[in-house]
């Protein structure tokens, strides 16, 4: 099965594809705005964009993979005739990040906002850089779709400027942050998803917006350490949100994010057992059940869980690019 954190080792093509239409921006609280990311076929995905409206402009949290994602948060800036006054990026798989440099190039002044976990990627040896050499190592393949050699030049191109991935302002501590003016709580999420991941709670209305702390119709394994995974949702359910906005899927009610979170714990608590991975597998669906908007979503989330049953076990319970040991599944509080 191929990851869906980055698109890697794609096979170039000649012929273009049609190009997907921009997604359309929603109002999900006062102040706040979701462009949703998409999961098309034979493409990687993109993440979901939350812009929050501030005094000095726009606060993009996330810019997404593909152009026409990037065009939809440019076209909402341009329709309510507001700079980017900020860009934060809650961690640096690309389907979250590779947006940053046009959304540079047309707002010069926005910062970006992140963790310096991206240097480890682009390192030599890293994940990101790994996925470099084999992206420029694959052969063409005639028998591929177009989409897969679209997908190979669009991340040479975002490789082409790594810079654009990395932090103007690094996060290293949670704490209180005024991104263009709007008073917020950023978190840090040390070796959750990746090395460091941030999350933001938004007091004011009540919004948390968690990155790839939630991703949907599973979680996604490839550069994560499981156990502080867990203890990050755990901490983000002992913030006092009403809605929650995922790295993937649609925004979460108190009780849906709980949902997820417990499944989460369960499926980490099988991966560590003797069970048979489509054991494992089939109770992951069974406890997102309430989350999955259809048979094609549960098909999904039982292949994906599968996958990383044995991905994780294979890997002494998380990413071989996870820097911690890992210890036993704790209970749930």
């Amino acid at each position: 099965m191929r990851s869906v954190a980055l698109v890697v080792a794609l096979a170039l093509t000649q012929s273009p594809a049609a190009t997907p239409v921009p997604p359309v921006p929603r109002v999900i609280a006062d102040g706040t705005y979701l462009i949703p990311g998409a999961m098309l076929p034979d493409r990687g995905p993109d993440g979901n964009t939350v812009v929050f409206m501030a005094p000095a402009g726009l606060v993009v949290v996330d810019t997404g993979r593909h152009l026409w994602h990037s065009d939809a948060i440019l076209a909402f800036a341009a329709a309510r005739r507001q700079p980017i006054g900020a860009i934060v990026n809650t961690h640096w798989h690309l389907d979250h990040s590779s947006g940053n440099q046009r959304l540079k190039a047309a707002h010069p002044d926005a910062r970006v906002y992140t963790t310096n976990a991206v240097d480890r990627a682009l390192a030599p040896g890293g994940f990101i850089a790994r996925s470099l050499a084999s992206a420029r190592a694959q052969a063409p393949d005639p028998k591929a779709p177009p989409t897969r050699g679209e997908e190979t030049a669009l991340f040479l191109r975002t490789m082409e400027t790594p810079q654009a991935l990395r932090p103007e302002v690094a996060i290293a501590a949670t704490g209180a942050q005024r991104l263009a003016g709007r008073a917020l709580s950023v978190h840090v999420a040390d070796d959750a998803v990746t090395d460091a991941d941030l999350w933001i709670y938004d007091e004011a209305t009540r919004v948390a917006v968690i990155g790839d702390l939630v991703t949907l119709p599973a979680p996604f394994f490839e550069t994560a350490c499981p156990a502080r995974w867990q203890a990050a949702l755990d901490a983000v359910w002992a913030t006092p949100f009403t809605l929650v906005v995922p790295g993937h899927g649609a925004p979460m009610t108190r009780e849906a994010f709980d949902t997820y979170r417990r499944a989460f714990a369960a499926f980490r608590s099988c991966v560590g057992s003797d069970r048979a991975p489509a054991a494992c597998a089939a109770g992951w669906t069974t406890g997102v059940e309430a989350l999955l908007a259809s048979d094609g979503d549960r098909k999904q989330a039982t292949g994906y869980a599968a996958y990383y049953v044995e991905f994780l076990r294979t890997n002494g319970g998380a990413s071989p690019d996870c820097r911690v040991k890992q210890p036993a599944p704790a209970r749930l509080r």
